[in-house]
C-alpha cells in the first residue's frame, strides 16, 4: 500500500453535486431509466473481477435491514467502459472509475439524464480507486437512496390518492397511489392495503401519548406495536393476531423526519397462533404540534418472494408525511 500517496489522497478527494443548470437554463436531458435500487458499475472486466470490483460489490450488496431473508441493498450491473455511451448513460444512479494520474471522488446529479446520480472515481490504479471508493461508500450509497425515494415518489404520484383517511382521521398526509385502499379506520387509527399477486402491503398510523422516557425505547416500542397488533390487526383464525417475531433481533435507529425527531425500528412479525409472518418497518415520529408521537409503520405479507422493493416502497410512503 502506498502510505504515503494515501495521506495526499485524503486531503485532495472532493465530492461536490453538479446540478444540470448554466446561464441560459436547464439543459435538456433526457429521462433517466432503469429499476428501483440499481446501479450502474463502470470499470475494465480485470478490475471488476479483482480486488476493486469486489470491494464495489462488498458495499453495494450489503444487506437490507430488516428483512427475513437476506437481500441486497441495490441490485449491481456491471458494465465495461466501452459499452458505457447512448442509452447506457441514461441509468439512474452510476459508479464510473476512470484511470487518472490526479486522485479524486466526484459525485455529480444528473449528468447525463434526470434524475440521475454519478459518482466518479479517478486514480491512476485500482488499489487507489478501490481506497477512494471505500472511503467515501457511504456517503455514495446514502445519496443514491435518496435519489432512489424521489423517484419513487415521482412514479406514485402519477396516480395519487387524495382525501385519504389519514387526512380526515388524523390530520395526516402521505404520498401513495390509488393502489391503496382504506382497510380499517376509527378515530385514532387508520389502515390501509394494497393487493399484490401473492399478498398485501399494509400501513397504519395512529397517535401514542406518553413521554419520550417511556416510548423510544425498544422494547417499549416492540410493546406498544405488539398491544395495536393484538387489538387491531387480527389474524385469520380466531384468537390470532399481529406480534413481534420474537427470534429475530430488530434494528433500532434514531433519526429525523421532516426535521422532527423519530425512532426507526426494523424487524419481522409473525401472527401469534397462526403461520403468517414478514417483515416490518415501524417510526415513531413526534408530533410537535400536538404534543404527542405518531407511530407510522409499515408491514408486508408476501410468502416465498423477494421483500426488498415492498418494504423500500412502504418506507418511502411513510418519509413522505405531513402535518395538516
Amino acid at each position: 500500500m502506498k502510505y504515503s500517496r494515501l495521506i495526499l489522497l485524503i486531503v485532495t478527494v472532493i465530492f461536490f453535486i453538479r446540478c444540470s443548470e448554466s446561464k441560459t437554463g436547464p439543459r435538456l436531458l433526457a429521462d433517466s431509466s432503469g429499476r428501483i435500487n440499481t446501479v450502474t458499475v463502470v470499470m475494465p472486466k480485470s478490475d471488476w473481477n479483482g480486488s476493486l470490483g469486489q470491494s464495489v460489490r462488498k458495499e453495494l450488496e450489503r444487506e437490507y435491514e430488516g428483512l427475513p431473508l437476506v437481500e441486497p441493498q441495490f441490485t449491481v450491473n456491471y458494465m465495461p467502459p466501452k459499452l458505457f455511451d447512448g442509452f447506457a448513460k441514461h441509468s439512474r444512479n452510476i459508479i464510473l472509475f476512470v484511470k487518472d494520474s490526479f486522485p479524486k471522488a466526484n459525485l455529480y446529479q444528473d449528468l447525463y439524464a434526470r434524475p440521475q446520480v454519478v459518482s466518479q472515481i479517478r486514480g491512476e490504479d485500482a488499489e487507489i480507486q478501490a481506497f477512494l471508493y471505500e472511503e467515501n461508500a457511504q456517503l455514495i450509497s446514502a445519496t443514491m437512496v435518496e435519489n432512489e425515494r424521489k423517484e419513487k415518489l415521482l412514479r406514485m404520484r402519477k396516480s395519487l390518492a387524495k382525501g385519504t383517511a389519514f387526512k380526515n382521521q388524523l390530520g395526516l398526509q402521505f404520498t401513495f397511489p390509488t393502489a391503496y385502499k382504506t382497510f380499517k379506520t376509527d378515530s385514532q387509527f387508520v389502515w390501509i392495503q394494497k393487493e399484490i399477486p401473492k399478498g398485501h402491503l399494509n400501513l397504519i398510523a395512529y397517535p401514542v401519548k406518553g413521554r419520550l422516557s417511556e416510548i423510544a425505547k425498544g422494547n417499549s416500542i416492540q410493546n406498544l406495536r405488539d398491544s395495536i397488533g393484538k387489538k387491531m390487526i387480527p389474524g385469520r383464525l380466531p384468537g390470532s393476531y399481529m406480534a413481534t417475531e420474537e427470534e429475530y433481533r430488530p434494528y433500532f435507529y434514531k433519526s429525523k423526519v421532516r426535521d422532527r425527531d423519530a425512532y426507526i425500528t426494523k424487524g419481522v412479525w409473525s401472527v401469534a397462533n397462526d403461520y403468517m409472518a414478514g417483515p416490518y418497518v415501524h417510526y415513531l415520529i413526534k408530533d410537535t404540534v400536538k404534543h404527542q408521537w405518531i407511530a407510522v409503520e409499515g408491514f408486508t405479507f408476501a410468502p416465498s418472494i423477494n421483500k426488498r422493493e415492498y418494504m423500500f416502497e412502504l418506507e418511502t410512503i411513510i418519509r413522505s408525511i405531513q402535518w395538516e
